[in-house]
């Protein structure tokens, strides 16, 4: 018997083998970074019951509904409302013991893609909004496809979205544009997509999903601020703690790959250069060689798992 949508609202993504990956964390403090609809951070509450959690989102809206699911954790849990870019600010100003732990989940929320007015998805018709935190003065995905030129737009669907046909694509949101009748809806976009990418009997995803995962990380800069938030927190982090992060794509896998990499003292530098200049030096040890990915079983229960990559370090020094 499958699982209704609603029913994977509140399902987060790898929960048993995260915790796992965390081990111990004794009354330490558990960092959060993508509260979400609190998945993650309910299940390391009942895991480790002297843990003090604090929970983060960016998304206001997140963290209303979350928010009556911890009742019965008063006083180990605390919401804040930031970007996991200023992880720095907020274990600087909220967190009184060591952290022992932080964790992140990038993949968009289900309240978000099961919205029908913020525009993360094209099942439904809604202005082209994307903003995770629809209070940033951030230019919407509309306003970037307004504005920005038929090169800009390639680029950015080629590079976010590994679209193979980004240029086909730009070429009609600017011809669009240019006699009036700028794309400003979903519906325009997924269908002016649909038009644009050849679609084979193999092609098992919507046209339109790599577009739509290009102006979603453009507008909201996910890849970014993803390098510095994983330096900032590796830093922040208690010798012996664990990040563990989850990836849903093989954009932001590349820049955590990558990142673990240096921290585990790795020289990234290409081969050609005589000396290393990317300053690798060992503070962590991987502790998932290969990206730990959801059983069968979990994917049958929560559909959209079946992406995800978990990978996790432990720091050793500062």
């Amino acid at each position: 018997m499958g699982v209704s949508a609603s029913e994977t609202k509140h399902l987060p993504v790898l929960p048993d083998e995260t915790l796992e990956m965390l081990g111990d964390v004794g009354d330490g403090t558990v960092i959060d970074c993508t509260l979400g609809l609190g998945g993650h951070s309910l299940a390391i509450l009942e895991r480790f019951p002297n843990a003090y959690v604090i929970a983060i989102d960016q998304d206001e809206e997140a963290i209303k509904l979350a928010e009556p699911r911890f009742k019965e954790f008063k006083g180990r849990i605390k919401l804040v409302h930031a970007n996991f870019s200023e992880i720095r600010d907020v274990i600087e100003q909220t967190a009184n013991k060591k952290v022992r732990a932080i964790i992140a989940d990038l993949g968009v929320s289900s309240m978000q893609i099961d919205s029908e007015t913020r525009g993360f998805s094209f099942r439904f018709d809604a202005p082209l909004d994307m903003r995770m935190d629809t209070s940033a003065d951030i230019p919407t995905a509309a306003e970037l496809l307004s504005t920005m030129s038929e090169f800009e737009i390639a680029d950015v669907i080629y590079r976010f979205g590994e679209e193979r046909h980004s240029r086909k694509i730009a070429r009609r949101i600017v011809a669009e544009r240019e006699a009036g009748r700028p794309i400003e809806t979903t519906t325009q976009l997924a269908e002016l997509v649909a038009r644009s990418v050849p679609r084979g009997k193999k092609y098992l995803i919507n046209p339109a999903t790599r577009t739509f995962q290009a102006l979603r990380i453009k507008v909201n800069g996910e890849i970014d601020i993803l390098e510095d938030f994983l330096k900032d927190s590796i830093e922040m982090l208690d010798i012996d703690g664990v990040l563990a992060i989850i990836t849903f794509h093989s954009l932001e896998d590349r820049v955590v790959k990558t990142a673990f990499q240096r921290f585990a003292g790795k020289c990234i530098c290409p081969p050609k250069i005589p000396q290393c200049v990317c300053n690798a030096k060992k503070v962590a040890e991987i502790l998932t060689r290969k990206p730990i990915v959801p059983s069968e079983e979990e994917q049958s229960r929560n559909p959209r798992s079946r992406s995800a990559k978990l990978r996790a370090i432990r720091k050793l020094s500062n």
